[in-house]
């Protein structure tokens, strides 16, 4: 491990203390929340949206670091994107984010808030009729 990766475990530390965009958003365009059974995470994402394009995003919720500070990570670059680029998204997206490898264990910790903000989204559109996401489903 080299000086680099050492930097973003900081990071994510740095955003698992303290999280950007924590709480809830006045009316949201969609919110929906999602879990990681296996672990106990759980993540509300709120989404703003101004036309096609994501104007702010609010997190709240509870769990371990990884999936934390990914959430809060993910509210910071997902504003002034459009929804069909969150759509786009994927677990390499994230983990690029993160900047550390991740093991298969903790992959669904790391992509729950990213499925979370996907499915939202397609429930804003009228894409997926589901309830809550779960990464059990992965």
């Amino acid at each position: 491990m080299g000086l680099g990766s050492d930097m973003y475990r900081q990071q994510i530390l740095d955003h698992y203390k303290s999280p950007r965009n924590y709480g809830e958003l006045e009316d949201p365009t969609f919110t929906h929340i999602g879990e990681n059974p296996m672990c106990g995470d759980e993540i509300r994402m709120d989404v703003r949206l101004d036309g096609q394009e994501i104007e702010q995003v609010a997190f709240s919720g509870d769990g371990c670091a990884i999936s934390q500070a990914a959430a809060s990570m993910l509210t910071t670059e997902l504003p002034g994107t459009t929804v069909d680029e969150l759509l786009e998204m994927d677990r390499d997206d994230i983990v690029d984010m993160l900047g550390v490898e991740i093991s298969p264990m903790r992959i669904k910790c790391a992509v729950l808030a990213e499925k979370v903000a996907q499915d939202g989204a397609k429930m804003y559109r009228g894409d997926l009729d589901k309830e809550k996401t779960t990464t059990e489903d992965d």
